[in-house]
């Protein structure tokens, strides 16, 4: 079968596309976003019902926008690409919430419904983060954090994506446990079915699966896919330091 040739920038918009449309669907399943999406909606449900104008996705580059600000304590320096991450970030925020304002007419009743929603969202995030990995376009702050650390101070890609995941998570938790003063009211008979302000058995089903469907989903794109980039100039411009 004959690839979409030049398809470079294409997959960059389906990496944002795909990637807030699966997270939407598996916050619409309710039994738990991924580690990587769960600080912004736990700190979402703290701050909605003080301010009426507050969305997921303006939570979402916010704390991108400050995790951008950390990156240049730590590692020192300051470029320019950095900026081109952010803007990304507040791309993925209007777009999450659009995802987020389709799908609330939805509702899925059902517990076994419901855990196909967030096996389907997975598999649509992973489409996405898949895409992600093909293009030369500035990805998240997410991505950068954990690509910039690792080229500053000679660490393993892996496992300073593993040790970032995992410092998300155990944030995470933590804000779902402190910022509501309802720790107490957790029940553990609940987590195979309901979330706790975003934070499931889901949540770690999902840390479970994502890379093998990531992986998978990356064999498909490359059948169908020539990420040779259809404009060449600006991939230049882009990796010029």
């Amino acid at each position: 079968m004959k690839k979409i040739q030049k398809s470079n920038e294409l997959l960059w918009l389906f990496g944002i596309l795909f990637v807030a449309l699966g997270v939407a669907i598996c916050s619409k399943a309710d039994l738990g976003v991924s580690m990587i999406a769960a600080p912004a909606f736990v700190v979402y449900d703290a701050i909605a019902p003080l301010w009426s104008g507050f969305s997921v996705g303006m939570t979402e580059y916010i704390i991108q926008g400050l995790m951008l600000i950390l990156l240049c304590v730590i590692v020192g320096r300051f470029n320019w690409r950095y900026l081109l991450a952010f803007a990304v970030a507040v791309v993925y925020g209007y777009t999450l919430n659009f995802f987020l304002w389709v799908l609330e007419p939805l509702s899925f009743d059902t517990v076994w419904l419901r855990w196909v929603m967030l096996i389907l969202g997975d598999v649509v995030t992973a489409f996405g983060v898949a895409c992600f990995f093909r293009t030369y376009m500035p990805l998240q702050v997410y991505e950068l954090f954990v690509a910039e650390l690792a080229n500053r101070f000679g660490l393993n890609l892996t496992k300073t994506k593993a040790c970032f995941d995992l410092t998300l998570l155990v944030l995470s938790v933590v804000l779902a446990l402190t910022l509501f003063g309802d720790a107490a009211s957790f029940d553990w008979s609940t987590i195979t079915h309901q979330s706790f302000h975003s934070i499931g058995l889901g949540t770690l089903v999902t840390t479970a699966i994502n890379s093998p469907i990531i992986g998978l989903m990356g064999k498909f794109i490359d059948k169908f896919f020539d990420p040779t980039p259809r404009f060449p100039g600006l991939e230049k411009a882009l990796k010029r330091n």
